[in-house]
């Protein structure tokens, strides 16, 4: 089984970009590098990840992909562009050009309209990313969702993944509009979700169990084949260590055939972001 963390993060503070990042998210305020990742995830017997990014800025889309070139683990980058500047499709082609760019994501669940990601104004940078092969990350909230179901319908070439199961408010017990939200892209798109984040909606410490009625709801709206695993490291730390949501994933997977959990935890990631995973990895394969 070839294990791909399709969703992690690095970041050093003195970059100065990370807006959201301030000294009251204590267990993140910290530099984060790719081997810190690496330390977590290797003895899961992870093959390799996808490291996705934390500040709206080209810059550091360019920082990600430097930590590519450095580090084989990195199978692919999802980076950040100006999707409103005149010359974005021209941004897009370039940065395209790096092998490792498999996709971009604006921080929807930043800006305060819902409907941003439709304007008219965005339309050549979608068209860009479509003729680029490039994925859009979808970083957004159930009152997202509507929306990304419009935009599917607008731009049917545009491979699309939703982040995080679209962050329902676990901790609350939001079930709708969330769980119809999930049901209507499923059915009615060719979008995939990833089954990252849920723990940390659900609140620190989160009790055993906490996201099991969501993941399933996820699981069985897209099927195995259009659900890709994540950690969503270092984040997932404010609600348990990379160790715990392994051993959450593993139990929420425990009951498919052996053919969907390799799906789930590597193998649509690697069909999602056309990954190439290194033939000598140095991390051993393991029995799922």
């Amino acid at each position: 089984m070839k294990i791909i963390d399709a969703h992690f993060h690095c970041w050093q503070l003195a970059r100065g970009d990370y807006g959201w990042l301030t000294p009251a998210l204590a267990p993140l305020y910290r530099d984060v590098a790719v081997a810190d990742w690496q330390a977590q995830s290797r003895p899961h017997g992870v093959r390799g990840g996808v490291l996705v990014q934390a500040a709206p800025t080209e810059a550091e889309t360019q920082f990600l992909l430097d930590q590519a070139d450095a580090n084989p683990a990195v199978l692919g980058v999802v980076g950040w562009v100006d999707m409103l500047a005149a010359d974005a499709p021209r941004r897009i082609e370039v940065l395209a050009r790096h092998p490792r760019l498999k996709g971009l994501r604006p921080m929807l669940q930043d800006i305060a309209d819902p409907q941003w990601i439709l304007q008219p104004a965005l339309a050549p940078a979608l068209h860009a990313m479509v003729d680029c092969g490039l994925v859009f990350d979808a970083l957004v909230k159930p009152v997202h969702l509507p929306h990304i179901l419009t935009l599917a319908g607008r731009h049917p070439g545009l491979r699309m993944v939703i982040d995080h199961g679209a962050k329902p408010d676990i901790a609350v017990g939001q079930w709708q509009p969330w769980a119809e939200g999930i049901a209507h892209i499923a059915k009615e798109t060719q979008a995939m979700c990833k089954l990252s984040g849920l723990l940390t909606e659900a609140g620190p410490r989160p009790a055993p169990g906490a996201v099991r009625r969501w993941a399933e709801h996820v699981l069985q709206s897209f099927g195995t084949d259009r659900v890709v695993w994540g950690s969503d490291w270092p984040v997932l730390e404010l609600a348990a260590p990379y160790a715990l949501w392994w051993a959450v994933s593993r139990q929420l997977l425990e009951g498919l055939d052996m053919e969907s959990q390799a799906a789930v935890m590597g193998g649509n990631a690697i069909r999602l972001y056309g990954l190439h995973i290194p033939q000598k990895s140095g991390v051993p394969k393991i029995a799922v």
